[in-house]
């Protein structure tokens, strides 16, 4: 059976492959409505790290933009 984590990351996964608009706001709405306020998310050491170096990205600067990255990923899947 998959870890509680397994899950959560493979939803996550899916969820950025999704761009239609109606479908991922139904998906909000369904998630705002449950009751998540009682549950306390414990984070692991990897994605404490990885919140931190986001921070610290962030605060020196180090960003591109969406329409950068486009570029770059389109780039990169042109040379597979």
């Amino acid at each position: 059976m998959a870890t509680i984590d397994h899950i959560r990351n493979g939803i996550i996964d899916k969820l950025l492959t999704i761009s239609n608009k109606d479908f991922l706001s139904a998906l909000y709405r369904l998630v705002e409505s449950s009751n998540t306020d009682q549950d306390k998310i414990k984070l692991s050491e990897e994605q404490v790290l990885m919140l931190k170096l986001s921070d610290k990205d962030i605060k020196t600067d180090k960003l591109i933009s969406q329409k950068q990255l486009d570029k770059d990923d389109l780039k990169w899947l042109k040379e597979l």
